[in-house]
């Protein structure tokens, strides 16, 4: 039975991933973490969507990870099974083959931030808070908040936030480049669909090459756009063609140097 707790709605070519754990302000426990990367591989299944809209239910975007869930937790199971496994699902969804649009409905904070920053755009209701106070609790981010964060928003902010604890208006995080607008209370899903239909009326395939690209350029990708973008090309070949012909006929392969 798929987790409610993530919720897939599909309104022509966007989708929109809800985490709906309002009662706890969207905390992720691993049944969660387990169902986002499952909504992630059927967003990208759907060769109709070409746009991503990540959200959350109530008043908080997400809180980071359930302190409930890890705090038990031996360090061994904490770092192997609960930050490593994190780790892969918020790499997927950085990595979807299509746009992502955070809708920054309510506070934002630790893992709930990593999250965010996971997608390629993010918009902020006016009255957030943006924050990683995981120091605060005598542990570190532990989702890509030192990794990914410093390579999309910068040392300084990240130093700020983890070592002073700074927490961060959505107008400041803006002028920080946390998030790329702000959008007037209650309205940040209604700002999200706009820009999402302005992506969507865009080439596919040439969005997804250009994230692949600026992945590729900002150092996070080790490598994986070069390839993926080798391996396209070079399946559109005639020579690839004659490859798998050849090997399906049981002879050797007749290359001509065909593009």
């Amino acid at each position: 039975m798929a987790d409610e707790r993530i919720k897939i709605g599909i309104d022509s070519a966007i989708a929109t991933l809800t985490v709906a754990r309002p009662d706890k302000l969207n905390a992720f426990d691993m049944d969660m973490l387990k169902a986002l990367s499952s909504a992630c591989d059927t967003v990208e299944a759907d060769g109709n969507i070409r746009v991503v809209i990540l959200t959350g239910e109530g008043k908080a975007f997400s809180a980071g990870g359930d302190i409930k869930a890890w705090g038990a937790m031996s360090p061994n199971e904490f770092g192997h099974q609960w930050v490593r496994f994190g780790h892969r699902v918020f790499e997927r969804l950085a990595t979807l083959r299509m746009p992502v649009i955070a809708a920054i409905n309510g506070h934002t904070l630790g893992g709930g931030l990593e999250l965010a920053a996971a997608a390629d755009i993010r918009i902020a209701d006016t009255q957030v808070k943006i924050g990683l106070p995981e120091t605060s609790l005598g542990m570190v981010p532990g989702w890509s908040g030192t990794q990914r964060l410093v390579k999309r928003f910068g040392a300084q902010v990240v130093r700020r936030m983890v070592l002073g604890g700074e927490m961060f208006t959505a107008d400041e995080a803006r002028a920080l480049g946390l998030v790329d607008a702000v959008a007037p209370t209650g309205t940040v899903l209604d700002a999200a669909r706009d820009y999402a239909g302005r992506i969507a009326k865009r080439g596919p395939a040439a969005l997804e090459i250009c994230k692949l690209m600026i992945a590729s350029a900002n150092g996070e990708d080790n490598g994986t756009a070069v390839e993926a973008l080798g391996s396209i090309l070079a399946a559109k070949t005639g020579d690839m063609k004659e490859g798998v012909a050849a090997f399906a006929g049981k002879r050797p392969a007749e290359f001509k140097g065909e593009w």
